[in-house]
């Protein structure tokens, strides 16, 4: 039997939500890389949410793609081929090492210090202790990946889960916890990205001003939950005629944002299905800013545990996960087999901004009023979230209902 690498991937994010920072014009790879990066986020979104259409899904494009383009280091052959190209990359037209350079470059860009924010992002593996890997594996991992090394003694299953656990639990500030369950006894490395966001609202809602209102988990079920509210807004605005959506930009302090779709009655689907790269650059290319004469948005906490095998499946991503896989770049022998692509994602949005994962929601309703008419975005009903940084997607979300534990 082959011994097995796992991979993990986690996200955490958590009250105030502010993004990276950066500042100057996004260089032209930068821009292409955002477009790979939307197309694999909508394709991998549809997969996850295909399969459990009424939940809540939350996800982090940047952590898994991160995570898949540090593994494919130590790919070859088709199993390099289809990871590059499950990550929507067009190996005509960009180099592998225009890859892993684009990836270095982001990482370096997420991690300068702000005081605006909190974000780290960053990549581990556990190794065997008698697994001897090659010097240029681990060489690139560490130049390109910024990859801390920890030698494991996976002999003892639960003393090697418990020292990863630890280690994502402490780069999460305590939000994922548990990430590794299981360990298959051949396992003999685990590949880990994490990344921890908080961001505060530029500007942030006023806790006197949430009360309890109606959420609609469908036509005629709803929940109460606790809804955020503000009035007389001025912020980034496009009712999508076409799709039967309205799309709003709520700005973090620093360098980012939120931006969120909501559907109008019965048209979640469709939105679903056009969401696209050329979708998303419409939608942003068309907002306006707008007076919002009323914002209502729920106060949520959601989470979401995913082993991503099936997925990647759909996506192309099949030999790395069977005994033809080769990743003999990571030992010199094809010896090496990916049992397991996991990852956790958590996202806490409150009055002061949002913490941790993404999820996006919007919902409008235009009301005539004796001075005219007014314009209202409504979150009480199922929409999308996404957390955006110099046109990638960190973080994409669908919620469904703002209190999961709260249903029967």
């Amino acid at each position: 039997m082959s011994p097995l690498l796992a991979l993990g991937l986690l996200v955490a994010g958590f009250c105030p939500a502010v993004l990276c920072h950066s500042p100057g014009t996004p260089t032209s790879n930068t821009l292409r890389f955002a477009s790979n990066n939307a197309d694999f986020t909508f394709s991998l979104y549809k997969q996850l949410a295909s399969r459990n259409p009424q939940e809540n899904v939350v996800f982090s494009p940047l952590s898994i793609s991160t995570a898949l383009a540090f593994l494919a280091l130590g790919a070859h052959n088709t199993t390099l081929r289809e990871l590059l190209q499950g990550l929507k990359f067009n190996l005509m037209a960009i180099t592998e090492a225009e890859i892993h350079q684009g990836f270095q470059h982001l990482l370096r860009t997420l991690s300068q210090p702000s005081d605006q924010l909190q974000l780290s992002i960053g990549n581990a593996m556990f190794v065997k202790d008698d697994l001897e890997l090659l010097t240029k594996f681990t060489d690139d991992a560490q130049s390109l990946y910024e990859a801390q090394t920890f030698t494991t003694n996976f002999q003892d299953l639960d003393a090697a889960e418990k020292s990863i656990n630890d280690y994502v639990k402490e780069k999460t500030q305590g939000k994922i916890v548990d990430l590794i369950k299981g360990l298959d006894p051949r396992t003999v490395m685990v590949l880990l990205n994490y990344i921890f966001f908080k961001a505060k609202w530029m500007t942030p809602f006023y806790p006197g001003d949430t009360s309890e209102a109606r959420f609609y988990l469908n036509g005629k079920k709803w929940i109460k939950v606790p809804m955020m509210s503000a009035e007389d807004l001025y912020i980034p605005y496009f009712r999508d005629k076409a799709l039967s959506c309205t799309v709003i930009q709520l700005d973090y302090a620093g360098n980012a944002s939120a931006l969120f779709i909501l559907p109008d009655s019965g048209k979640m689907r469709k939105v679903e299905a056009m969401l696209l790269p050329d979708t998303l650059k419409r939608w942003r290319n068309s907002l306006q800013m707008e007076w919002i004469d009323e914002l209502y948005l729920p106060k949520f906490c959601i989470s979401s545990d995913f082993n991503l095998e099936d997925a990647l499946h759909q996506l192309g991503i099949r030999e790395v996960f069977s005994k033809q896989a080769d990743l003999s770049g990571v030992t010199g022998y094809k010896n090496l087999m990916v049992s397991k692509v996991i990852h956790k994602a958590l996202l806490d949005v409150t009055e002061e901004g949002t913490e941790a994962v993404a999820a996006t929601g919007v919902k409008i309703v235009l009301t005539s009023a004796k001075l005219g008419t007014k314009t209202i975005v409504n979150f009480n009903k199922p929409f999308l979230m996404a957390i955006i940084h110099e046109d990638v997607i960190l973080f994409m979300s669908k919620v469904t209902n703002p209190k999961p534990t709260s249903v029967e």
